[in-house]
């Protein structure tokens, strides 16, 4: 009699993918650990055409290992527009996009001269790479869940922001959407004022 013992079942390994979506190019899935996020500024709205040609660009001049991916941080947001509400995708820094790459005269002059790319920012002449907390702040933004409460603010008032991926960054009251429970903030992310929308909850009177 054939022995039909069965083997237990063996639990597949599950290995990290990066999903390529449009607000996100992969362009080399080697591991560069020398590689950080620098910010390039564009011509607002050829953001994607432009990640597109740098990709090519790399590929091109056989720099995938220093140019590793582009994202440009985007939101799902909700539009009340005519009554209707609708889920809408926005840029969170028109005009700029981050770049992952190891820093070599060869890799920055592929980037900064590239169609569409008008510059990187940094101090003087040099690129200067974000720091860690803020390219971990934006990723966290970007997955961040549609804001949904009230509270009472005044344009102009400075507050901290106390919940959420920019957890005690300060900030200035720019808007207020009491409608969608909104309020835009303006918060110095590298080294410029830029308007990040949050829930009420997330921030609190300085």
């Amino acid at each position: 009699m054939t022995d039909q013992t069965q083997q237990p079942l063996q639990a597949p390994e599950v290995q990290e993918v990066k999903v390529q979506t449009p607000n996100l190019v992969i362009i080399s899935e080697a591991e560069n650990k020398k590689a950080r996020w620098y910010v390039v500024h564009t011509y607002s709205g050829h953001e994607n055409k432009v990640a597109e040609a740098l990709k090519q660009r790399a590929e091109t001049l056989d720099l995938t290992e220093k140019i590793i991916a582009v994202l440009i941080p985007t939101q799902e947001k909700i539009q009340i527009k005519r009554g209707q509400r609708k889920n809408v995708v926005e840029k969170i820094f028109p005009g700029y996009m981050l770049v992952q790459m190891e820093l070599t005269d060869n890799s920055w002059l592929a980037v900064r001269t590239t169609q569409g790319v008008t510059g990187f920012v940094g101090v003087g002449n040099k690129p200067t790479p974000l720091p860690k907390h803020e390219v971990d702040a934006i990723k966290k933004y970007m997955t961040q869940a549609a804001p949904q409460y009230k509270a009472d603010y005044t344009e102009g008032e400075a507050i901290r922001i106390v919940d959420g991926p920019f957890n005690d960054f300060l900030g200035t009251v720019n808007s207020i959407d009491e409608e969608k429970g909104q309020v835009e903030v303006l918060v110095n992310i590298f080294g410029r004022e830029t308007p990040v929308t949050l829930d009420f909850l997330q921030v609190k009177k300085v």
